[in-house]
């Protein structure tokens, strides 16, 4: 099979095609015919670790993991004996979190990993699209108490993260500041923004306004810049470690700054979860947004573009 590999940390040129023995499943795992997968932060985050802890995750000197990419959809091409959940011909989505391995033409996954049936009014490059930013939009947003109406601020709304976050707290019933740039103001809006901010023309945290939760989703601004932003009792989240991995031990501490918080869950995927996303895309309460595709020759491509920082959602290989 077709994949795109990498054996050394460094740039998207360390990146190759290359032609590797097609997988067999276990009794417990399905094949997988990948029709759609991703490429995102993390994969760029463990390509070219900016973090040296990374590589105790990933390798010391090298990269365990040759292939890159944790989103797929696709179609189940052959059962183990022991599989009960699926059969063949089955079109799944999900993710492959830890393992990584989707920039590739086929995948093995345990019956019970993170993924599900696809949604059944969603392409394969839409549901390609949706998990990663979900799961970790989500592991955040699992922590805020809903029974009580809140006003949330998102920054970097326009994100795969953002984008997911902010549909996820409109479902939840939450008022929504968005924080994007010009161009994508409208489309903010049409996913449920009661109000945007436009972060080229104004500092959000200038503004007078108080909110329960402070959403960084994309990890530029910091604890201490937002927390005047904050309600007392009022909650800052992160999707990045913030400056010199602060966000660790302000987690730890922060309720000492006058009730006001930093929380930093410690994202996990589950088979549970995909079955929610699928819930909520079935009534049509969350729309996947694509911003490029690119096919599996182009992942070196997709690479340099989604570093630029600049995508709007995602970015979907399709093979």
């Amino acid at each position: 099979m077709k994949a795109i590999t990498y054996h050394h940390y460094g740039s998207a040129d360390v990146l190759q095609l290359e032609e590797l023995e097609k997988p067999i499943p276990k009794a417990d795992e399905v094949l997988i015919k990948i029709k759609a997968s991703t490429v995102n932060r993390t994969d760029c985050g463990f390509r070219n670790p900016e973090f040296q802890f990374i590589k105790l995750i990933s390798g010391i000197t090298a990269p365990k993991a040759k292939v890159l990419g944790s989103e797929f959809a696709g179609i189940i091409e052959a059962i183990g004996d022991k599989v009960t959940r699926y059969k063949m011909g089955d079109k799944v989505f999900g993710l492959s979190t830890y393992t990584f391995g989707t920039h590739a033409e086929y995948i093995c996954k345990n019956e019970n990993n993170s993924m599900a049936i696809m949604p059944n009014n969603y392409s394969f490059e839409e549901a390609a699209a949706v998990c990663d930013g979900l799961m970790l939009a989500y592991a955040n947003i699992r922590k805020i108490d809903f029974s009580t109406p809140k006003n949330i601020l998102i920054n970097g709304a326009t994100g795969a993260i953002g984008i997911s976050a902010l549909q996820l707290v409109k479902y939840f019933g939450a008022t929504v500041t968005a924080v994007g740039n010009t161009k994508n103001l409208e489309l903010l809006k049409s996913l449920g923004a009661d109000k945007v901010i436009d972060y080229t023309a104004e500092d959000f945290t200038k503004t007078n306004e108080k909110y329960d939760v402070v959403f960084d989703a994309v990890g530029k601004s910091t604890f201490f810049k937002c927390i005047k932003l904050l309600k007392p009792k009022g909650v800052y989240f992160s999707t990045e470690l913030g400056p010199y991995a602060q966000n660790i031990p302000l987690a730890l501490f922060s309720s000492w700054f006058n009730g006001r918080q930093l929380k930093f869950p410690i994202p996990k995927d589950s088979r549970e979860d995909i079955e929610f996303f699928k819930m909520i895309i079935e009534e049509g309460k969350y729309k996947a947004i694509i911003d490029r595709t690119y096919t599996l020759e182009q992942v070196p491509d997709a690479h340099r573009y989604v570093e630029l920082g600049e995508k709007t959602g995602n970015v979907v290989i399709h093979n």
